[in-house]
């Protein structure tokens, strides 16, 4: 009899001591040295929908997946709306990795409003195919190559990398036929895919300053991504402003701005509970109170069983 009631116990306390799903908790997170907030998170429910299922913190290490692959997040600069983003496998000035084992950069197209690679940033596509569309299929037949901010392959073909893979730096950009790089901004392509562009390998750098005059060499490296959150942000505010925090509820079909507040969800904002908020307290003392009240009933039965043996 001692061990039936202990199952009951163990089967029971868990579903009335857990907080209903609606119940408000904080969605800022933190991974490793990086702050987690609005319009980013890393639980679903949690920030603006525009930007779910793009955060994951593996090992306190923050990543962001794309269809072309996974980032590490260096940085979040919410007073820019910036990220920076790391690929393991970007080429930098000191070493060159070809092989297409990079990512390259790519988007779902319903994300792109809300994501995109700085106008600043260039994209440096190195040892692509005389087949590439890079040289192929543009309408003025022209190459899409420039300077990107200050940003080009003639500083590139300076840099000690290209010595490294047993190719001289006096030597690149100067024979006919495709150049080893073509610098450019994501906007004119919209998608950095390596199979694609027959390319072996990227780089990839942006400008925070105007035009940096020491080479490739002092480059940041890395992608920096602008974000924006679509539309008006009227109802972050007014939640905001009422001391709730911003979220969304419903699927992929269905989703919708959601307000969390302290122990109910709203569609407009805190100072609302009326027909558009869903009321949800929590508390040890009063879930402990309903399971006593749930085991009542369970008690009497259990004596009528035995009255009756």
């Amino acid at each position: 009899m001692e061990i039936y009631w202990m199952m009951i116990v163990f089967l029971t306390v868990p579903s009335i001591l857990m907080p209903p799903a609606h119940a408000n908790f904080s969605c800022r997170s933190y991974c490793g040295n990086l702050t987690v907030d609005y319009p980013f998170a890393l639980r679903f429910g949690c920030g603006h929908p525009g930007f779910r299922d793009l955060l994951f913190c593996i090992n306190d290490y923050l990543m962001l997946h794309l269809p072309s692959g996974s980032y590490r997040v260096l940085d979040i600069d919410y007073s820019f709306r910036s990220l920076t983003l790391h690929d393991p496998h970007l080429s930098d000035c000191l070493t060159l990795s070809l092989g297409r084992h990079a990512n390259g950069f790519s988007l779902e197209p319903w994300r792109s409003p809300y994501l995109s690679p700085d106008p600043d940033n260039a994209f440096l596509l190195l040892g692509c195919s005389p087949r590439s569309p890079l040289f192929q299929g543009f309408p003025t037949h022209r190459l899409p190559c420039r300077n990107v901010s200050g940003i080009s392959c003639e500083d590139y073909y300076q840099c000690p990398g290209w010595s490294a893979i047993g190719v001289s730096s006096d030597a690149v950009g100067t024979h006919w036929g495709p150049p080893e790089c073509c610098a450019l901004p994501f906007q004119a392509i919209k998608e950095i895919n390596l199979s694609k562009l027959e390319c072996e390998g990227y780089s990839s750098a942006y400008s925070l300053a105007p035009l940096r005059v020491g080479g490739a060499h002092q480059w940041s490296y890395g992608i920096r991504v602008k974000y924006s959150v679509q539309g008006s942000d009227e109802f972050c505010r007014a939640c905001e402003a009422t001391s709730g925090t911003c979220g969304f509820t419903g699927g992929d079909d269905a989703v919708k701005e959601l307000c969390m507040c302290d122990g109910f969800n709203s569609t407009s904002n805190c100072d609302s509970a009326g027909s558009n908020s869903h009321r949800g307290t929590w508390s040890p003392g009063n879930a402990l109170s309903r399971f006593l009240i749930s085991l009542l009933p369970l008690m009497a039965s259990i004596n009528i069983h035995l009255a009756s043996n």
